[in-house]
C-alpha cells in the first residue's frame, strides 16, 4: 500500500530559490515540503564565489537582466531587494564584504548561507527531504507527486530545479518538463557565462598563452564589460569573457581591447620616437603581462629595436590591442555555464507572484524562468527575489 501524505506546498528543488520559496510560505503558515534529488542542499551556492558564495549585488536593476520580456523581472526585484537579503545575512551574524563593482561575498565560506536557509526553513516547520527524485507530477483537484518512495498531494506545487548548467551538480531540465507537460512555453534554451572555445591559429595562441590573466573590455552586441580575461587551453574565460558570452551567438565576433582608456596606437607611436633602441616586447610588458607581450611583438613587429619599426606596422598592433576582433567557434557549454539562458517562457506566468496563468497552484522560480542575471549575484537575487514572489503567494 502507497503511503500518500498532503501538504499545502511542495517546493521542488533546494536551491536558492527553492529554500527561498520554502522558508517564505512556511512563515505565513503554509505546511511546506522541500524536495532535493541530490545528496544535499544548495550544492551550486556551495559552490559560487570560490566557496565564498556571491549573494547578491549592490547595483542590481532590471537592465542587468536577459530576458524575452525585459520588464518581468521588475516586481519581484522591487518587492524583494537586495537590501531585504542583505538584512537577513546580517540577521544571522554573517560577516561580509564588497569585491569590485558592487559584489558582496561572504567574509567565510558559502556553507553559512545554506545553514541560514536551512535554519529559517526549520524555523517555520518546513520538511527537507533529501535523495527525493520525483518522477512524475499530475493535477486533479489537487496535485500528485510522485517520487521513488512515495506519493505526495499537495494544493500548490513549486517548480524550482534550476535548469541545465553545471550538470554534474545535479542540473537538470525537470522544470522545464514538467513545464511543457502542464503547457507551458518554454523559450530557447543556451548555456550562459561560460568560456569561449576557439579553433586554428587564434587556438594555438590562446593555448601558448594559458593562464595569462589581464584587465580588458570585452564587447558583444552593443554589450560591453570592464573586467579580467584569462586564456585558457581551450580559449578564453575570465568574467569580462563570461559576461560577453551571454549576449553571444554562433558566427559572431567579440572585441577585445586590451589597454583600456590607453590610445595603443599613439603609446606605440610616442615610443618609436622617445624610446627608439627599447625592444618592443619590453615596451608593451609596461602595459601587458610578459607572456602576452612577447607573443605580440613577435606575431606582429619585426626584428629589431622600435626605432625598426614601421610606422604602419605599430598603427596596426595599436589597432589590435584597443580592437582585438575574434570570432569563437564555440563555448564550453553547459557543463561550465554559470546559468542558462532562456527557459520557461514568462508570458506563461505572473510576474508578482510566478503563478502560471493557465495552471492555478503552478509555480515556476528561478534558474528555470527565462531571467538571466549578469554575473556577480544578479542571478543569486533573481532566484531570491522570485522565490520569495512565489511564496508569499503560493
Amino acid at each position: 500500500m502507497v503511503n500518500t501524505q498532503a501538504f499545502d506546498l511542495v517546493v521542488i528543488g533546494a536551491g536558492a530559490a527553492g529554500l527561498m520559496c520554502a522558508m517564505t510560505a512556511g512563515a505565513r503558515g503554509r505546511r511546506v515540503l522541500l524536495l532535493e534529488h541530490t545528496e544535499k542542499i544548495g550544492k551550486k551556492i556551495l559552490i559560487s564565489g570560490g566557496g565564498r558564495c556571491n549573494f547578491t549585488n549592490l547595483e542590481i536593476a532590471p537592465d542587468r537582466f536577459l530576458s524575452a520580456n525585459p520588464h518581468f523581472c521588475k516586481s519581484a526585484l522591487s518587492r524583494y531587494t537586495q537590501h531585504d537579503f542583505i538584512e537577513l545575512v546580517e540577521r544571522h551574524q554573517i560577516a561580509y564584504h564588497e569585491k569590485t563593482l558592487g559584489q558582496l561575498f561572504c567574509d567565510g565560506s558559502s556553507r553559512q548561507v545554506v545553514a541560514m536557509l536551512e535554519a529559517e526553513c526549520e524555523a517555520v516547520g518546513v520538511e527537507i527531504r533529501i535523495d527525493c527524485r520525483v518522477t512524475d507530477v499530475s493535477r486533479s483537484d489537487r496535485f500528485h507527486i510522485t517520487t521513488t518512495t512515495e506519493e505526495i498531494e499537495a494544493q500548490a506545487v513549486v517548480l524550482a530545479t534550476g535548469s541545465l548548467s553545471i550538470p554534474k551538480m545535479g542540473a537538470t531540465g525537470f522544470s522545464h518538463r514538467i513545464a511543457r507537460q502542464f503547457g507551458l512555453g518554454i523559450t530557447e534554451t543556451r548555456p550562459a557565462l561560460v568560456p569561449f572555445t576557439f579553433e586554428g591559429d587564434d587556438l594555438t595562441l590562446m593555448q601558448d598563452l594559458r593562464g595569462v590573466s589581464l584587465p580588458c573590455i570585452a564587447r558583444c552586441d552593443r554589450a560591453a564589460f570592464q573586467e579580467a580575461m584569462l586564456f585558457t587551453h581551450r580559449g578564453l574565460s575570465g568574467p569580462a569573457i563570461l559576461q560577453a558570452s551571454t549576449y553571444w551567438r554562433e558566427g559572431m565576433a567579440i572585441e577585445l581591447d586590451l589597454l583600456p582608456g590607453t590610445n595603443a596606437a599613439a603609446l606605440l607611436g610616442e615610443a618609436k620616437i622617445e624610446r627608439a633602441r627599447s625592444n618592443p616586447a619590453s615596451v608593451l610588458a609596461e602595459h601587458l603581462p610578459q607572456r602576452l607581450a612577447q607573443a605580440l611583438a613577435e606575431g606582429s613587429l619585426r626584428p629589431g629595436n622600435m626605432a625598426d619599426q614601421r610606422g604602419r606596422d605599430l598603427e596596426e598592433l595599436g589597432a589590435l590591442l584597443n580592437g582585438w576582433r575574434l570570432k569563437p567557434s564555440g563555448t564550453e557549454g553547459y557543463a561550465k555555464a554559470e546559468v542558462t539562458l532562456g527557459g520557461v517562457d514568462t508570458a506563461a506566468l505572473s510576474s508578482k507572484t510566478m503563478e502560471a496563468k493557465a495552471v492555478p497552484g503552478l509555480y515556476v522560480i528561478g534558474e528555470a524562468i527565462d531571467v538571466t542575471g549578469w554575473l556577480g549575484g544578479y542571478n543569486f537575487q533573481w532566484a531570491w527575489s522570485s522565490g520569495w514572489a512565489a511564496g508569499m503567494a503560493a
